[in-house]
């Protein structure tokens, strides 16, 4: 069991890395001035989806009360995502050839089939997760920890149809369903998996880290509306009443999450560097709402598009990764001298100014003030796997 563990542990530590390393290509990418179509494949694919992988084959498990039912599956699926989301890249630029996208969409699926397979056959006796894993000090959290592990299903779902939408356009084939798969399937990736789970996997670990309880019914109200908006923009996206539908719900859900955080960090005597980079997070967060309603109500520039885009993949998803891998991996246990909590501060301080910049340039019409604004994230994205990797290679 403990040589299972730590199969499990090593090769999921293995994606963390790997998404650490695709966030630094993520902004020298942007700041080089390659494609959006390309640069989200670095960002989403690469850099979210590396160490949400890594991070949920420890812990899905654990609260479901169950051990992962695959222990190499995490090392099945490393060279799949790093591979895959690579050649995806490489073939959305303007000098890669096409192929290389299909092959790499095609293996990225091929990496979530194995994710996802192993997960419901872990979770196979518990689907709807009932039986929480939650310990006798915590008994008071179990009717949240239920309500969040319902949604973990919700989210493999949204996941495997991304991904399977992700290579059918890959492959210029036409879904079987009413579906578009161009920013339909982002939009199922980013929020109906990525941001659902933060929403999922947050309810059941920030109020730990914080020391406090959330309150239930925000709870429910920010994981069903979180499970149902993606699937409306999915099928109605830029169209009429459903997307306008799918649009509020995603709103109601970042807002709501925004303001359950919010109140947990206030009433926390917990004031760690992750705990205030996750407090920037859902800040990002809420200006995606509020640009998501505005698309929903009139139209969107190719501007105020690449904004939400930046804020909901490197604010709201990206700062939370960050933050709590903050606390996953303190950087006060690092023994070099060059790396602590100000280093980790800084490095988060360069991402959240740097985002700064570049939401006042995009909505000031000022290109250098955003081009800065990426300068200075892409200095932070370098600092921050600078704190982080030097913690992973001192806990080999």
């Amino acid at each position: 069991m403990a040589s299972q563990t730590a199969t499990v542990s090593r090769w999921s530590r293995a994606l963390v890395v790997a998404g650490i390393v695709f966030f630094v290509a993520w902004h020298v990418a942007v700041l080089a001035g390659a494609t959006r179509d390309g640069t989200l494949v670095l960002g989403l694919n690469g850099f979210v989806f590396s160490i949400v992988f890594g991070k949920a084959y420890g812990l899905v498990p654990s609260y479901f009360a169950r051990e992962l039912a695959v222990p190499y599956a995490p090392a099945v699926h490393l060279p799949l995502a790093v591979g895959g989301t690579i050649a995806l890249f490489v073939g959305r630029l303007e000098f890669g050839p096409p192929i290389l996208s299909a092959v790499g969409a095609t293996l990225w699926l091929a990496g979530c089939l194995v994710f996802v397979g192993t997960l419901l056959w872990t979770i196979r006796g518990n689907p709807t997760g009932s039986e929480t894993g939650t310990g006798a000090t915590d008994r008071h959290r179990k009717r949240v920890d239920r309500i969040a592990n319902a949604a973990v299903p919700l989210v493999l779902a949204s996941l495997l149809a991304g991904a399977t939408l992700l290579a059918l356009r890959a492959w210029e084939l036409e879904p079987p369903i009413g579906v578009s798969s161009g920013p339909a399937t982002t939009h199922l990736l980013a929020a109906g998996a990525a941001a659902l789970l933060v929403f999922a996997i947050g309810f059941r670990l920030l109020p730990r880290l914080l020391v406090v309880t959330s309150r239930s019914s925000l709870v429910a109200v920010v994981l069903v509306a979180g499970a149902v908006g993606p699937v409306l923009l999915a099928i109605d996206l830029y169209g009429g009443r459903l997307f306008r539908l799918g649009a509020t719900l995603q709103a109601l859900a970042l807002v709501g999450f925004a303001v359950a955080y919010a109140d947990m960090f206030r009433r926390s005597d917990r004031r760690r560097v992750g705990g205030w980079v996750i407090l920037a997070a859902v800040g990002a967060g809420t200006l995606v709402a509020a640009l998501g309603l505005s698309f929903a109500i009139g139209d969107a520039t190719a501007a105020t598009t690449d904004l939400h885009y930046r804020l909901a993949v490197g604010g709201f998803l990206g700062l939370t990764i960050v933050g709590v891998t903050y606390h996953f991996y303190p950087p006060a246990i690092a023994s070099s001298r060059f790396v602590d909590d100000r280093t980790a501060a800084l490095a988060a301080g360069a991402l959240v100014a740097g985002l700064a910049l570049e939401t006042v340039g995009a909505i000031g019409n000022v290109p250098e003030v955003a081009t800065g604004g990426v300068a200075l994230s892409t200095v932070g994205g370098v600092l921050y796997a600078t704190v982080i990797g030097t913690v992973l290679l001192e806990r080999r």
